[in-house]
């Protein structure tokens, strides 16, 4: 169970579309906005963890058109944030909208996000610890994942507020935005390789 946790905190932890996108709308439009973005990525990601478990994503990837129709828009999308971010110049600026994208947007996020989908089944098929009960097993991961998960995306959120408050000049602000850019395009290319 201790290493099933481990696992959780390192593969969550690490930028990926959800916690960028945690940031960039806490910079963006604050704590209010945030949480109710988080609000939609914690219901997308459990949605996720649902469909991994119940066998619905291996059976719509079994279909080789549409696992790769999912695939090219999640990785289209996922260009486009990156380089938004990366592009945004001076100014920190994860994403620019007009409007915050609130619960809907967080779900939707969690539906397109390679990284939720390879990170779920990685922790659901492997990491097993309680081999006499599954269904005991699945429920406490599901438990552990939530209590991991919760925490680490409201540091990244608070992260976001904390760089929009911070006035930093505009070379570290450009270097957080390339930086930010460039660790979701690796996600990116990890997911093309995973794909072939």
């Amino acid at each position: 169970m201790y290493t099933f946790a481990a696992a959780v905190f390192f593969l969550i932890i690490t930028p990926g579309p959800g916690v960028l996108s945690a940031a960039g709308v806490g910079a963006s439009f604050g704590a209010q906005a945030g949480t109710r973005y988080l609000v939609g990525l914690f219901i997308g990601t459990n949605l996720v963890c649902l469909a991994v478990v119940s066998g619905l994503t291996a059976f719509l990837f079994a279909d080789p058109r549409l696992r790769t129709v999912l695939f090219f828009a999640s990785i289209a999308y996922l260009t486009y944030l990156a380089l938004r971010i990366g592009f945004a110049g001076s100014k920190i600026a994860f994403i620019e909208r007009q409007k915050p994208p609130g619960v809907m947007g967080g779900i939707a996020l969690q539906a397109i996000n390679p990284k939720a989908y390879a990170v779920n089944t990685a922790l659901f098929s492997g990491f097993g610890f309680m081999s006499g009960n599954l269904l005991l097993e699945i429920t406490l991961k599901f438990l552990i994942m939530n209590a991991i998960w919760i925490p680490i995306h409201f540091a990244w959120l608070y992260l976001g507020i904390t760089l929009r408050r911070m006035n930093l000049p505009e070379r570290t602000q450009r270097a957080i935005n390339v930086a930010m850019a460039v660790s979701m395009m690796v996600v990116v290319g990890l997911a093309a390789a995973a794909q072939f």
